[in-house]
């Protein structure tokens, strides 16, 4: 018994010394505490637990991480207004850049999620992954040493200011103008409003004369809005 004890004890730490290994080749950091990492790592649908999976974290990353991007911009700015560095930090931090990161940096090789539901490989779970291993990475090292992770690991290698600042990041802006100069009647409407796990989801529907046209879904109505913007763009050939 205790010989079949060892064994398990043996495969165990080998297990978490490999998990340890690929979190340090993926993200470049050594954790201490493993287990914020495992649970930065596990979308909801495979742990359900609120404790276990990686809301709490997501929620706690996206605060750590636009505060990182804000104290940034801010100093590469110095003599640029409020407006102009929020514009920024939303292009920086939006949905999609954060997932296109994520799956750069080779996230979704760790990520912990149901494989066998084809919706999640082409969702935004990603994105938010790497939300939630900021917040993991902030509670194992604090916030300066999170701080340094982000530029290093983040920021330099995959947010290309110079290039964002040309980017029109206000496609529902974009929209409406276009709706207005050609004599169409356009709206966002809000579809749902719901929760998912812990956190408050939008949608909202683009409406072009009086038809639905798409739809977009987000954390806040302004993200689900810009979601919906693009849709109606690429459907339009805008």
């Amino acid at each position: 018994m205790q010989i079949l004890q060892q064994f398990f004890n043996k495969d165990k730490n080998a297990s978490a010394k490999s998990f340890k290994k690929g979190i340090h080749n993926v993200l470049g950091i050594k954790p201490d505490n493993i287990h914020v990492y495992t649970a930065a790592l596990s979308h909801r649908s495979v742990k359900e637990l609120p404790e276990e999976n990686n809301e709490r974290l997501e929620y706690l990353g996206d605060a750590i991480l636009s505060a990182i991007v804000a104290d940034y911009l801010f100093k590469r700015y110095p003599y640029k207004g409020e407006g102009f560095l929020t514009e920024m930090r939303s292009k920086m931090v939006n949905r999609q850049q954060l997932n296109d990161i994520a799956v750069k940096m080779g996230i979704k090789k760790i990520a912990l999620f149901n494989k066998l539901d084809s919706a999640l490989k082409n969702s935004n779970i990603f994105g938010n992954t790497l939300e939630a291993i900021v917040g993991a990475v902030y509670l194992d090292k604090g916030y300066r040493k999170t701080q340094t992770w982000v530029l290093k690991q983040i920021i330099i290698p995959h947010m290309f200011v110079d290039d964002l600042e040309l980017i029109d990041i206000n496609l529902k802006n974009k929209l409406i103008g276009w709706a207005s100069k050609n004599n169409h009647s356009l709206t966002f409407d809000l579809n749902e409003e719901k929760l998912e796990g812990s956190r408050r989801v939008f949608i909202i529907n683009t409406v072009l004369d009086g038809e639905i046209l798409s739809q977009g879904k987000g954390f806040n109505k302004k993200d689900a809005s810009q979601a919906a913007a693009i849709s109606a763009i690429e459907k339009l050939g805008l």
